[in-house]
C-alpha cells in the first residue's frame, strides 16, 4: 500500500524533487488519531470511510471501471444480511453457519415471478452465496435486479465450507470504480481500536491498488471521513 507525496527543496540555486517515502501503518495510525480526536461525539456509533482519490485514469474505458470485493481482517460491525440459495445438506449447513436466510429452488422460481418482489428482495441482502449448479437460473431471473448493485452471487459448489464462506462474506468490503475516479467505502466504526482499523485500511487500500494498472501510482490522495467528522488526509 503507497501513495507517493513529493516535496521540493533548493539546494544552491537548484530545485529538487524528492519522493518522500510512501505511508505505512504509523501514517494510517496518526490519521485515525487525529480524526478520532476532532470528531465531536455523537449519541450513535459514527461509521470510519475511506476515500481514495485517483488519477490518471479515463473513466471512458472499460478497464478503468472496477468492482471487486476485499476480505479485511477485522470485522466491522454492522448488520450485514447474507442469503444462501441452496438446497439438501448445504442449504442445512448454511442455516447452521448463521445465515440470515436461505432459499430453495421452489422458493427463488416464485420470487422471480414477481419483479417487485424480486427488487425488494435484492436490495435485503448485502452478499448472496448460491450452489454452482443455480447460477444459470440466478443469473437469468435475478442478474437484472443484483448485477447493477454489484451483488451477484458467489457460486459454491455443494460440498463447499459454506459456514467458512458465511464468516468471510461478514468481513468482506465491496468496491466499485464507475463513473468517478474515486473508491469511496466504509472500513471501520469509531469504537474499533486503531490498530484494527489501520488493518483493515491497509487491505482495502492494498485491494484497490492491485486493481489498477499503474498500481498506486494511479493514486492522487488518501482520505479519511467519520460519518459527522471533517477529512483527514493520511499523510498530511
Amino acid at each position: 500500500m503507497s501513495v507517493t507525496f513529493i516535496r521540493h527543496y533548493t539546494t544552491g540555486s537548484r530545485q529538487r524533487s524528492v519522493k518522500a517515502l510512501p505511508p505505512q501503518k504509523n501514517d494510517l495510525l496518526k490519521a485515525i488519531a487525529t480524526l478520532k480526536s476532532s470528531t465531536p461525539k455523537r449519541n450513535f456509533k459514527q461509521s470510519i470511510e475511506l476515500i481514495m482519490k485517483l488519477k490518471d485514469m479515463d473513466m471512458k474505458k472499460p478497464e478503468s471501471r472496477i468492482e471487486t470485493s476485499v476480505e479485511v481482517p477485522h470485522q466491522i460491525p454492522k448488520d450485514v444480511k447474507i442469503c444462501v440459495i441452496a438446497s439438501g445438506d448445504l442449504a442445512l449447513r448454511a442455516k447452521k453457519g448463521g445465515a440470515d436466510r436461505v432459499l430453495a429452488r421452489a422458493e427463488l422460481e416464485v420470487i422471480v415471478k414477481d419483479k417487485k418482489a424480486a427488487k425488494k428482495f435484492a436490495a435485503e441482502f448485502n452478499h448472496f452465496i448460491a450452489e454452482a449448479p443455480l447460477m444459470p437460473l440466478i443469473g437469468k431471473s435475478l442478474g437484472t435486479f443484483l448485477g447493477p448493485r454489484g451483488k451477484m452471487p458467489t457460486p459454491i459448489p455443494p460440498n463447499a465450507p459454506v459456514e467458512e464462506i458465511i464468516a468471510r462474506h461478514r468481513r468482506t468490503v465491496k468496491l466499485r470504480i464507475r463513473d468517478q475516479p474515486a473508491v469511496k467505502c466504509r472500513v471501520a466504526t469509531e469504537d474499533m481500536a486503531d490498530d484494527e482499523i489501520a488493518d483493515n485500511l491497509l487491505a482495502v487500500i492494498s485491494g484497490v491498488e492491485s486493481k489498477l494498472a499503474k498500481g498506486d501510482k494511479n493514486v492522487a490522495n488518501i482520505i479519511l471521513k467519520a460519518t459527522m467528522g471533517k477529512p483527514v488526509k493520511v499523510g498530511a
